[in-house]
C-alpha cells in the first residue's frame, strides 16, 4: 500500500497533471490518499510525481491516520462506534489491518459513508523543501518506509 500526499499547488500545472492528481482525489495541498500497490496507481504516481511525495505506508500509521484525521461525510469524525455499528469490522485497529491486508479498499468505504481521504496537517518543524526530490535533500519523490515519518510529522 502506498501513502500519497499532495505537496505542492495548482498554479501553473499543466492540464494532465491536474486531471491525474484528480483522479487521485488529490484536489487540495496536505491532502494525503492511501492506494492499492498496483501498475495502474503506479503510472499516476510517475505522472505526477513532482507535486507529490508517496511512500509504503505501515499498518500502525494507517490505523493512526484514521484515528486522528479519518472522517465521515458532513466532516464529523470517524469513531470506533461509528465503525462497530455501521461496517463489518469491530475497530478502528481491525479496519486498518483489513485495508493493509487488502481485504476491504478506501473506495468501497464510501458505501459507510467514510471518506477515502485524509486531510492533514501542515507538518510539525516544516517542510525540507517542496521543490526538490528527497535524494538531493527536498520531501518530492518516493520515501519508502520514510513516508510513516513524514506522515508522523502530518498528523
Amino acid at each position: 500500500m502506498y501513502a500519497i500526499i499532495r505537496l505542492r499547488g495548482s498554479l501553473n500545472v499543466r492540464p494532465e497533471i491536474k486531471y491525474t492528481l484528480a483522479l487521485l482525489r488529490l484536489h487540495r495541498v496536505n491532502h494525503c490518499v492511501v492506494v492499492d500497490d498496483n501498475a495502474y496507481y503506479k503510472g499516476m504516481i510517475m505522472k505526477v510525481k513532482d507535486y507529490i511525495a508517496w511512500g509504503g505506508i505501515s499498518e500502525d500509521m494507517l490505523a493512526l491516520l484514521l484515528t486522528k484525521r479519518g472522517r465521515l461525510e458532513g466532516g464529523k469524525r470517524l469513531t470506533d462506534e461509528y465503525i462497530r455499528e455501521n461496517t463489518p469490522f469491530g475497530s478502528m485497529k481491525e479496519l486498518a489491518h483489513a485495508l493493509y491486508e487488502g481485504k476491504a479498499e478506501m473506495k468501497d468505504l464510501m458505501a459507510f459513508k467514510i471518506k477515502p481521504l485524509f486531510r492533514l496537517h501542515p507538518p510539525r518543524k516544516g517542510h525540507r523543501g517542496i521543490k526538490r526530490s528527497v535524494k538531493k535533500g527536498g520531501e518530492l519523490g518516493y520515501h519508502g518506509d520514510k513516508i510513516n515519518e513524514l506522515l508522523y510529522k502530518m498528523r
